[in-house]
C-alpha cells in the first residue's frame, strides 16, 4: 500500500470523535511490536506445514509485515504530537519480546491465532460502526485502518489454521487468547489517556461518556466472538463476514498500490 500523509495531518483525525481517533491510534501503535512477534510465531512453524497451508501462510506472513511498516510511518506522526507515547511504546516491546524469548512455539502460534480473533472482531465492529465513527474524519487515515481490518477479515483463518495444525489444544488457544485480550486493553488504555492528557481532555466528561459507551458496544462484539473461536470444533470460517469491508478491499489497485479513499 501507498498512504501519503500530509506533513500538517492532525493525529487527532477525527474531529467529531477525537477520543475515537486517541483509542484507534493506541491500537496502531501496538503493531510495529504485535505484528513481528506473531510472524516469529507462525514463521517458526512452516517448515511443519503441508505445502498448500504453507503457501497461503506465507501470504499472511506478508500481509503482517506490511501492516506493521505502514502503522510504523503513521505512529511517528502520532509520536510527535504526543511525546509521551513513548513509554508504552517502550513497555509494548518488552511485552512481545518477553513472550517471543520466554513462551513455548505452540503458546505464541495460539497468542497469534487468538489475537487473529480478536482483531477479526474488532472489524466487524467497526463495520458496524463505520457511518458515526469515520464520517469527516481524515480519508487517508481512515483508509490505513479500514485497510489493515479488511485484511484481518480476509487471512482471519491464517494463523489459527497453523495453530490446529501443529497444536490445536483449546484451553491453551483460550488462555493465549484471553491475555492477548487483557495486553491490548491495558496498553490502549494508557496510551489513549496520555493522548487525551496532551488535548488536556482527560477530565471531559463528554470524553469519558463515549469512550465507554464504545467499549461497552465493542466488548458485547468480542466477548461473544472470543468464546466461540474457543469452542470444540470451530473454525473461523464459520464467522459470518461483514459485507463492506472484503467488498472495498477487492478494489485494490496493484498497479497504484491503492484503494479507493474513503471519505464518508
Amino acid at each position: 500500500m501507498a498512504f501519503e500523509y500530509p506533513d500538517d495531518l492532525d493525529p487527532a483525525w477525527n474531529p467529531r470523535f477525537p477520543e475515537f481517533a486517541h483509542a484507534a491510534n493506541s491500537i496502531s501503535l501496538l503493531m510495529p511490536y504485535a505484528e513481528p512477534y506473531f510472524v516469529t510465531a507462525v514463521r517458526g512453524a512452516l517448515d511443519g506445514l503441508d505445502p498448500d497451508l504453507r503457501e497461503r501462510t506465507r501470504f499472511y506472513l506478508g500481509q503482517e509485515m506490511q501492516h506493521q511498516r505502514q502503522h510504523r510511518r503513521f505512529n511517528d506522526l502520532v509520536e510527535r504530537r504526543y511525546p509521551r507515547i513513548v513509554g508504552p511504546e517502550r513497555w509494548m516491546a518488552r511485552t512481545y519480546g518477553w513472550l517471543r524469548d520466554t513462551r513455548s512455539q505452540r503458546f505464541n502460534l495460539a497468542f497469534a491465532a487468538g489475537s487473529e480473533t480478536i482483531a477479526y472482531g474488532i472489524a466487524r465492529w467497526s463495520e458496524r460502526q463505520l457511518g458515526p465513527l469515520f464520517a469527516g474524519a481524515d480519508s487517508v487515515v481512515a483508509t490505513l485502518f479500514l485497510w489493515h481490518l479488511a485484511e484481518e477479515v480476509e487471512h482471519k483463518s491464517a494463523a489459527f489454521d497453523v495453530w490446529e495444525a501443529l497444536d490445536g489444544k483449546r484451553w491453551r488457544y483460550a488462555l493465549a487468547m484471553t491475555l492477548s485480550f487483557v495486553i491490548l486493553v491495558w496498553f490502549t488504555t494508557w496510551a489513549t489517556l496520555l493522548m487525551l492528557a496532551g488535548d488536556r481532555r482527560l477530565l471531559s466528561p463528554v470524553a469519558w461518556f463515549r469512550l465507554t459507551r464504545w467499549a461497552v458496544s465493542l466488548a458485547f462484539t468480542l466477548i461473544p466472538t472470543m468464546a466461540a473461536s474457543a469452542l470444540p470444533g470451530h473454525h473461523p470460517s464459520s464467522f459470518a463476514d461483514p459485507v463492506f469491508l472484503p467488498a472495498w478491499l477487492a478494489q485494490y489497485d496493484p498497479q497504484t498500490r491503492t484503494l479507493p479513499v474513503v471519505s464518508l
